[in-house]
């Protein structure tokens, strides 16, 4: 490809982006005229955007888009000047040009040199019927080939177009509120929210790091203090000068490292501050890049009803309110089909003719509103109409005649489960197949739309008062608010937009009903079920009075789901899970919870049919109902190993003060003696020991199977690196010296091995 044909591409690109743009003020300008056709505002916004692309056409060498957007722009300017009043005929013609810039702008489009003669040649019999009867449409093309665009090699004639005419030669368009718009793939921004999702878990992995730095300062204190009161002691003594200067020397060094330290901290402090309030704004940022306002997806749906009603010989205006409301672009996309279906349906079956709606009281235009919000992390969306409703009997009928119900039955069906059946694949009201409907192709469809997007639609109507569908999805596929909880000491998030309540049930709360373990709530029993059976984790040893329950809801099923532990609300940023897994049970996806661990989503809907098939199977475990007394939690046991009495005592009352179960053995030959009879948690050892020393023991235990994965710390005096590297060598998990041995050393390792005494 030649530059030439390069720039060519990249404008004509342009002109498309800039095509898109401008007939869709067009659309929305000539709706509004249509009701009112002496508005100065939308008529201006109308002339501008035809004028726009008549130069952006002219500059990309598109004649026929120069010769359609100049007669288009000729009407209005006649209507703005007060010589044309705009009829229907010319709406309906204003609206035909506006398409046909659209195909125009289309590649792989663009209408024959005949459909554009045609329209100029209506157009011109609309602005002046008496001339075109006398010279058809000659002053047209004069003009249009005064307007011409001059060769290359020569510089454009000024009187060609007013200075002050638009050019839209920029390389960029823009939005309502005048912000810049560029092109980028939904895969770039997903793989952006993924990348700012992990960048805020890692500032905060900055945290851990920022505590052991104060615990360094603490231990540079205790170290100074130490030394302080070293020279208190020898003071009594006579030192030599080079003792004295290395006494001072220690001191001076001890200051300095500390000072640094402590500038240090601060520095590093103010770094993670800074680091994760940069964090937060690049992924509420990046989240921010894929919403897009609701309007984004009612492009040509206005349009859409207005032609659709004059084609059915119906007056149909669509008012919509919550244009701006923030939606995800992928949520936005699989709305589209469902609301044009709704918006066809609402015209075709729910609006009445004119005759019919003056008959029965009513304005002869129809309307029907769509209203879009947010409710408790939802996009609700209310489509309503004022038309006749949905003729119950009717249905009744069709029920019958379909074979789907009994007469009998049929005629006892109340007027919510009529509704239902509208939903069923196939169903039509429609005796005949038409353009817009009767192909069994219903609501249906549009249920399945909508619970692909893991969200329902109900239907509502009053009888010759109109009909109302209500629609909840979620704002965003991308992140999803959920609550967080514990089973089976794994996290697992459920969903807020699928739960009903949470709360704590009391043991004296559980009823049994046809053998089954129910609760009761809002006046209903509900089934009580446990996660660790649905999720297949160890069931949980948690001995408190009440019981943690999560109430799910999906349309008609409920049920309480009770797990070990609420850990709390979260915003989550969504990770699909590998499609080398397939469809994981109960599992719809995983994300990263704040300190990097990972939870998995909770598919509520899959969890419930495997509720139901549990219960048809009878294989539903029952939850077991603790009783009042408290049961004591088991502590953890700890083997101390040291030939020292006092090093041995004075840990095992360090780690008896802190709850933990402490046992002792004198030296490594009586220390594997208690491991093969007892079961420990953690074992600490020392180096140095008769008959069998800690490096023999350490090598031992790491030999046997029941006992290699047991955590191992070692406490020596020694603490030269080559000693350090032999014990971590044999297989040791923590070394501590004991030359730097203190309370909170030896106290924070432990938790760090083996966390708390209460297991």
């Amino acid at each position: 490809m030649t530059p030439e044909q390069m720039r060519d591409a990249s404008l004509l690109e342009l002109f498309s982006l800039e095509a898109e743009a401008q007939t869709q003020v067009l659309s929305a300008g000539l709706l509004a005229l249509e009701r009112d056709p002496t508005q100065a505002d939308q008529l201006e916004s109308c002339m501008r955007a035809a004028h726009s692309l008549k130069g952006a056409a002219r500059i990309v060498g598109v004649d026929a888009g120069v010769s359609v957007s100049h007669v288009m722009e000729d009407c209005l300017v006649s209507a703005q000047e007060g010589r044309l009043l705009l009829r229907p005929e010319h709406i309906d013609a204003l609206l035909q040009g506006t398409d046909l810039l659209m195909r125009i702008a289309t590649p792989n489009s663009t209408p024959g040199a005949a459909d554009i003669d045609a329209y100029v040649v209506l157009m011109a019999r609309l602005l002046d019927p008496a001339a075109f009867l006398v010279a058809a449409v000659a002053p047209v093309m004069a003009e249009l080939q005064l307007e011409a665009p001059a060769p290359k090699v020569e510089p454009p004639a000024p009187a060609v177009e007013p200075p002050s005419a638009p050019a839209p030669s920029k390389s960029k368009r823009t939005t309502e509120n005048g912000e810049r718009v560029l092109r980028v793939t939904a895969e770039r921004l997903n793989s952006l929210l993924d990348l700012s999702s992990k960048s805020l878990v890692e500032t905060l992995r900055l945290k851990p790091h920022l505590a052991t730095m104060q615990r360094l300062k603490r231990m540079q204190s205790n170290s100074l203090r130490a030394l302080e009161n070293l020279n208190v002691h020898l003071k009594d003594h006579v030192l030599s000068l080079e003792a004295q200067e290395t006494l001072e020397d220690a001191r001076r060094l001890l200051a300095q490292s500390q000072q640094l330290l402590m500038e240090k901290n601060a520095e590093l402090d103010e770094f993670a501050w800074h680091a994760s309030q940069r964090a937060q704004v690049l992924y509420d940022t990046a989240l921010a890049c894929r919403m897009r306002p609701f309007a984004d997806v009612l492009t040509g749906q206005v349009r859409m009803v207005r032609d659709l009603g004059r084609d059915l010989g119906k007056q149909v205006r669509l008012e919509i309110e919550g244009e701006k409301t923030q939606v995800d672009r992928d949520v936005l996309e699989k709305l589209e089909a469902p609301l044009t279906h709704l918006l066809r349906n609402a015209v075709d079956h729910g609006i009445e003719t004119p005759e019919q709606r003056l008959l029965a009281g009513k304005p002869a235009e129809g309307l029907i509103r769509l209203r879009a919000s947010h409710q408790a992390g939802l996009l609700v969306l209310e489509l309503s109409d004022d038309g006749n409703g949905v003729d119950l009997e009717k249905v009744r009928r069709s029920i019958v005649e379909r074979s789907l119900s009994p007469a009998q039955t049929a005629a006892q069906l109340s007027e919510e489960e009529l509704l239902t059946f509208l939903f069923l694949p196939g169903f039509s009201l429609r005796d005949t197949v038409t353009e817009v409907s009767g192909r069994g192709v219903g609501l249906d469809a549009v249920q399945h739309m909508v619970r692909q997007l893991r969200g329902a639609v109900v239907l509502e109507q009053a009888a010759g008062e109109g009909s109302r569908f209500h629609l909840e999805v979620p704002l965003t596929l991308s992140v999803v608010r959920s609550l967080v909880v514990d089973v089976g000491d794994e996290a697992y998030a459920f969903p807020l937009a699928h739960i009903e309540r949470m709360c704590d049930l009391e043991p004296a709360d559980i009823v049994q009903v046809e053998g089954r373990q129910h609760f009761w709530h809002e006046g209903r029993h509900v089934g009580l079920v446990a996660a660790s059976q649905l999720l297949q984790r160890p069931a949980s040893q948690n001995s408190g009075q009440t019981l943690k329950v999560v109430v799910i809801r999906e349309r008609d099923a409920i049920y309480g789901v009770a797990v070990e532990r609420f850990i709390g609300e979260r915003t989550l940023v969504v990770l699909p899970l590998d499609e080398r897994l397939g469809k994981v049970q109960d599992i719809s996806a995983g994300a990263l919870l704040d300190d990097g661990s990972v939870v998995l989503i909770v598919d509520v809907e899959d969890m419930l049919r495997s509720v139901e098939k549990l219960l048809n199977t009878g294989r539903l475990e029952r939850i077991a109902r603790h009783s009042n007394q408290m049961v004591e939690a088991v502590r953890k046991r700890i083997l101390v190993v040291d030939d020292s009495l006092t090093v041995r005592e004075l840990q095992r009352k360090l780690l008896l003060n802190r709850g933990y179960d402490v046992a002792v053995a004198v030296d490594g030959m009586d220390g594997w003696n208690a491991l093969r009879s007892e079961d420990f948690d953690l074992l600490i050892t020392d180096i140095d020991m008769p008959r069998m020393d800690g490096i023999e023991l350490v090598t031992l235990l790491r030999r046997d199977n029941r006992l290699q994965s047991l955590p191992v710390m070692v406490v020596s005096y020694k603490d030269r690196e080559e000693d350090r590297r032999r014990g971590l060598d044999a297989g040791a998990d923590y070394y501590l010296a004991k030359a730097s041995f203190h309370d909170d050393a030896l106290l924070d390792a432990v938790v760090e091995l083996i966390g708390g005494a209460r297991a």
